[in-house]
């Protein structure tokens, strides 16, 4: 299972460079894909605040990878994992819903 836990932290570190990027964009950071980003009063807060976002979602993320390496092959653990990154990507939408109404232009 280690190639398992090898390839999740691969994903998490895809996550970490989308939040790379969304800090360090000079550009307003867009989120949602096809949605073009939206016009705010601070990009740059807007940004670090983004990108803080999916740097918390990736730790997250890889902390709910970690049972791959102690639990053994089609074990019910699974439905745990299954079920927080589920949670997570719940909270992602929340939190960025949030950040938005802090910082858009009104």
């Amino acid at each position: 299972m280690v190639i398992g836990f090898i390839i999740w932290s691969a994903v998490a570190l895809v996550l970490v460079g989308i939040g790379i990027w969304s800090w360090n964009s000079k550009k307003a950071a867009g989120f949602y894909a096809g949605v073009n980003p939206p016009e705010v009063k601070d990009i740059k807060k807007y940004n670090h605040a983004v990108g803080t976002i999916w740097f918390i979602y990736a730790g997250l993320f890889e902390l709910l990878g970690l049972p791959i390496l102690l639990l053994k092959r089609n074990s019910a653990g699974f439905i745990g994992m299954t079920l927080g990154i589920v949670a997570i990507s719940i909270g992602l939408a929340v939190a960025y819903n949030f950040v938005l109404e802090k910082n858009r232009k009104k």
